[in-house]
This record gives structure tokens, C-alpha cells and sequence, in this order.
């Protein structure tokens, strides 16, 4: 099977990073917030928003469909 460098590299960089933390998830992350707060970079951050409900999506994809099918008949 083919592999991509790139990932495998990125993969790679990945595991030596978790390693080095023993693997702990928390000291991971305050690692990269550290990084990132040192790196001088601004990081933007939008506001949660709330998800669609199944209903909401299905209402939705009908009135899509709908007006793509009264736009074709035009």
C-alpha cells in the first residue's frame, strides 16, 4: 500500500511529541497552548454556536429541493 511522506512525517512528529508527554493529554495540550502563546501569532477563536436539530436539517434539504425542482421547471 502506498504511503504518503507527508503524513507519515506528520505522524511521525506526533508520536515523538505524545511520547516526550508519556503520552498524558493534558500535558500535551498545555504544551501547545504554551507553543502557541510564545509563537507571537494571534489565534482567532468564534463563539460555540448551537447545532441544527434532524428536524431542522430535513426542513432544510426540502425546501432546497424544492425550490431547485420549481427553478429547473422555470
Amino acid at each position: 500500500m502506498w504511503e504518503d511522506p507527508i503524513v507519515a512525517e506528520v505522524r511521525k512528529v506526533r508520536e515523538a511529541h505524545a511520547a516526550k508527554f508519556n503520552y498524558d493529554l493534558m500535558a500535551i495540550y498545555r504544551d501547545l497552548k504554551e507553543q502557541e502563546k510564545n509563537s507571537g501569532r494571534t489565534f482567532v477563536s468564534y463563539p460555540p454556536r448551537r447545532c441544527k436539530s434532524v428536524s431542522q436539517v430535513a426542513s432544510m434539504q426540502k425546501q432546497s429541493i424544492a425550490s431547485k425542482a420549481s427553478a429547473e421547471a422555470t
